[in-house]
């Protein structure tokens, strides 16, 4: 069984049995572990390692791009208007950070080559 349906079997037996307090606490934990792990691990990195931290980030964004793109489409056929609205706007974003990681990654790049004359 994929790791990704194993997550979802666990988050789904985690949310039948709670209120939405309870929930929301949960979610809101793990939303601020996050938030914090992330800034820990991106003030730590060297400053040579930031253009391969950004290609990676930037394949990071392609898969949200992706997610968000299965979740518009299994709204779409719900037939909820304001999601289709929020489905649009997740991939719109997504797909503007995916391109403006590449750009920044270009533009860090080419601070390595040598100057022609």
């Amino acid at each position: 069984m994929p790791l990704a349906q194993i997550a979802f079997l666990l988050a789904d037996a985690a949310a039948t049995t709670e209120d939405a307090a309870s929930k929301f606490i949960r979610l809101l934990t793990v939303f601020l572990l996050a938030m914090w792990v992330g800034f820990e691990v991106i003030t730590k990195v060297p400053q040579r390692l930031h253009t391969p931290l950004t290609s990676g980030s930037n394949a990071i964004s392609g898969i949200t791009a992706v997610g968000a793109i299965v979740v518009a489409a299994a709204v779409a056929t719900a037939g909820f208007r304001f999601g289709n609205l929020l489905g649009l706007a997740a991939v719109v974003l997504a797909m503007i950070n995916v391109a403006g990681g590449f750009v920044v990654t270009h533009r860090m790049l080419e601070m390595f080559n040598p100057k022609r004359k």
